[in-house]
C-alpha cells in the first residue's frame, strides 16, 4: 500500500526500530547474551552472518518505505535499542570487529546508514536518532558521542534526532515530573560539532515551548509524539494562534506507556479517543437534547465538552467556585503542575461551545426536576472514606482533603494511613512542600546526578539524590502485605517512591490500625505491637461515591446516569472518568 501524497507541505517518515534485548521474546537478539533489566528474556548473541543479515533488513526496509511513497525513515539508534546496544560497551561484549573498540562499536550504526543511502539515494530523507546522553553507566562519553554523530553525518544522514534516556535508566526523561524541555542544552552542544540540522525532544508538549526552543538555538527542529495522542489538531491550532485550545499532554504516561508495556492498547487520559477513533466518533447529534451535569470534575468535564460540541446543550452545576474537581488537588502536588493545562483546556472548550456554567451553585433534585431536562448525568464525585478506628475522631486527625487545600498545618512528625495514589502524593506534598523539580531543570539535574557535560559515561554523576532536609518524619503506612505503591503507574511508580526514600519516608505494609490516642497511631504489625508517636493521622483511606441526588432523580423518571467518582470510587482514576464521560457523551 502506498502513502497517499498529501496537498500539503509535510513530510512523512517511516521509524525503523529493532528493540534487541528490550524484545519481550524467548528468540530476542542483542550484540551479546546480555538480558535487559527490563525484559525476562535473554538474547541470543548475533553472530557475524547475524549482524550483516540484520543490517540487510534496516537497508531493506528503507527501500520499502521509499517504494511506499514514504518520503524519509528516521532510524532509531538509541534508547537503549539494538543499535545502541551495539554503540554502548554496557551491552557489547563482542570480540569481533563490531565489538571492542569504540571503532568497531560504532560500525553497526554507521553501515546501517551508508548502506541505506546507497540503496535510497540522494534526495531520500534519512533521520538517525542519536543517543546524546544514556542515562545509564557504562554508556557512551561527549567524545565518543561527537565522533558517532560525525561518522553519521559523513555516512549519509539528512538530520541527527536527539535520544535521551535508555528504557533502563533510572532518571526520569519523560514523566510529568520531569521540567519542560529539559534536556535541550545537549542538542544545542551537538549543534556545535555538526554541519546537518538537528532536532531536539523530550517534554516538549506546547508550542510556546518549541517556539523558545528554536529562538534560543537550541535546536533547528522540534520532535514530539505524545502531545499529538493528547490533541491530534495540535500543529494546526498552533498555526493559527489558538494555543489556548490544545489539550496539553501532561506526561502521566498512564495510557500511553503504561499501556503498551502492559500489551494493552495505547491511548491518552486526557485524550481517550486517540486510538479509538474508530469506536469514539462524536458525530454531530442527530436529536438535540437539553442536557444537565452535576459536577465540574474530570468526569463531568469530559462528557459535558464533548456532548455540547455535538450539538446537545448542556449545563453544568458546580457547588465549588471553579472547575476541576479532584484536579484542583492534584495541581498542587510537586511535580504535578500540568494539571493546570487540563483545567485552562476545558474552561476553554466550555465558551467554545456555549456550555451553560453555573458555580458556586449546588443543585438539588426538585431544581433539575422543574429545569425540564431531557437528561441528567451525575458526575459529583467522591467524599473520603473514615475508616472505623478506635479514636478516628481524635484532633490529631486530618483529612487529605484539608491537607492538599493548605487548610491544615502539619506537625513534625506526620502518618499517612493509606498507600494508594492519593497516599503517595500525600506524602510527597508533606514532605517536599514548594520544592518541585519540575519546575527548575538545574535542580531537577542535580538531583538525579546528570551530567549534561557528558563527561561521565551515559552522563550520570552518581551523585546522591538530595532536595532539602526533611521538614518533617512521614510514616506512610497499608493494611495488606506487599510493597507500597504496587498499583502505581508501570513507568512512573518507580519514581515515587525513590522520591519518598529520598526524604526518609518510612514505608510499612501489613499495618493494623489499632487505635489514635493522644500518644499517637497504635499499630500493630506482623504480631509487634508499637505506637507512632505523631502529631498528625492524615486518612488516605479511599473514598466512597457522592449519589445524594441519585434516587430522588431515579424516581422522577428523568433518565440519570452516574460517571466518574459518582459511578466506581474505589480509587480515584482520571484516565476511567475522562473515558467514561467522552463515551456517555458520544453515544
Amino acid at each position: 500500500m502506498r502513502v497517499s501524497q498529501a496537498a500539503h507541505s509535510g513530510k512523512i517518515a517511516l521509524q525503523i526500530l529493532h528493540a534487541g534485548r528490550y524484545s519481550y521474546h524467548p528468540l530476542a537478539v542483542a550484540p551479546s547474551a546480555a538480558k535487559s533489566p527490563i525484559s525476562p528474556f535473554r538474547p541470543w548473541a548475533l553472530t557475524a552472518r547475524g549482524v550483516e543479515r540484520t543490517i540487510g533488513h534496516y537497508v531493506r526496509c528503507a527501500s520499502l518505505a521509499k517504494q511506499a511513497g514514504y518520503d524519509g525513515v528516521e532510524i532509531m539508534g538509541s534508547e537503549g535499542y539494538l543499535i545502541n546496544q551495539f554503540i554502548a560497551a554496557r551491552t557489547n561484549k563482542r570480540s569481533d570487529h563490531w565489538g571492542g573498540s569504540y571503532e568497531n562499536r560504532i560500525r553497526f550504526a554507521v553501515e546501517i546508514v551508508r548502506r541505506t543511502r546507497e540503496k535510497v539515494g540522494a534526495d531520500f530523507i534519512i533521520i538517525f536518532r542519536l543517543s546524546m546522553l544514556d542515562l545509564v553507566e557504562d554508556g557512551s562519553n561527549w567524545p565518543e558521542i561527537v565522533a558517532l554523530g560525525k561518522e553519521i553525518e559523513r555516512a549519509g544522514a539528512t538530520l541527527i534526532n536527539t535520544g535521551i534516556g535508555w528504557h533502563e535508566a533510572r532518571i526520569p526523561t519523560i514523566a510529568t515530573m520531569v521540567p519542560r524541555a529539559a534536556f535541550t542544552a545537549i542538542t544545542r552542544m551537538m549543534k556545535q560539532e555538526l554541519k546537518i540540522p538537528l532536532i531536539t525532544t523530550n517534554r516538549i508538549n506546547m508550542p510556546s515551548v518549541a517556539e523558545d526552543i528554536l529562538a534560543r538555538g537550541d535546536a533547528d527542529m522540534v520532535s514530539m509524539a505524545r502531545p499529538f495522542l493528547a490533541d491530534p489538531d495540535f500543529v494546526n491550532k498552533a498555526s493559527n494562534g489558538r494555543e489556548d485550545e490544545i489539550n496539553t499532554c501532561i506526561g502521566c504516561n498512564q495510557a500511553c506507556l503504561d499501556h503498551i508495556f502492559k500489551r494493552q492498547l495505547a491511548s491518552c487520559l486526557v485524550n481517550p479517543r486517540a486510538c479509538r477513533e474508530t469506536e469514539m466518533n462524536f458525530n454531530p447529534a442527530v436529536q438535540k437534547r437539553k442536557i444537565a451535569v452535576v459536577g465540574a470534575g474530570p468526569a463531568g468535564l469530559s462528557f459535558a465538552t464533548v456532548a455540547a460540541a455535538r450539538g446537545h446543550a448542556v449545563t453544568v452545576f458546580e457547588a465549588a467556585p471553579e472547575i476541576g474537581g479532584q484536579f484542583n488537588l492534584a495541581k498542587r502536588i510537586p511535580g504535578k503542575e500540568e494539571f493546570f493545562e487540563t483545567i485552562r483546556y476545558y474552561q476553554r472548550q466550555i465558551e467554545l461551545h456555549s456550555v451553560q456554567l453555573r458555580l458556586n451553585h449546588r443543585v438539588t433534585a426538585s431544581e433539575l426536576q422543574a429545569l425540564d431536562f431531557d437528561q441528567i448525568v451525575l458526575a459529583t464525585g467522591v467524599k473520603p472514606r473514615t475508616p472505623q478506628i478506635p479514636g478516628i475522631e481524635h484532633s490529631k486527625v486530618v483529612s487529605y482533603v484539608d491537607v492538599l487545600r493548605g487548610k491544615v498545618k502539619l506537625g513534625t512528625t506526620v502518618a499517612i494511613i493509606g498507600a494508594g495514589g492519593i497516599g503517595f502524593d500525600v506524602a510527597e506534598f508533606v514532605s517536599h512542600g514548594d520544592h518541585s523539580l519540575s519546575t527548575d531543570p538545574k535542580a531537577f539535574a542535580k538531583y538525579w546526578g546528570i551530567d549534561f557535560t557528558v563527561a561521565a559515561r551515559g552522563g550520570v554523576t552518581g551523585i546522591s539524590r538530595v532536595i532539602h532536609a526533611p521538614p518533617r518524619k512521614i510514616f506512610l503506612l497499608q493494611r495488606k502485605e506487599g510493597k507500597l505503591g504496587d498499583g502505581l503507574g508501570k513507568t512512573t511508580g518507580w519514581i515515587h517512591r525513590a522520591q519518598l526514600k529520598d526524604m526518609a519516608v518510612t514505608m510499612l505494609d501489613s499495618v493494623i490500625y489499632e487505635k489514635i490516642d493522644d500518644r499517637g497511631l497504635h499499630i500493630d504489625r506482623k504480631g509487634k505491637k508499637q505506637v507512632l508517636e505523631v502529631e498528625h493521622v492524615v486518612i488516605c483511606a479511599g473514598q466512597e461515591p457522592l449519589r445524594e441526588l441519585y434516587d430522588e432523580l431515579l424516581k422522577s423518571g428523568i433518565p440519570t446516569q452516574l460517571i466518574g467518582g459518582a459511578d466506581v470510587a474505589t480509587e480515584l482514576d482520571a484516565k476511567r472518568a475522562i473515558q467514561q464521560g467522552a463515551q456517555l457523551a458520544g453515544a
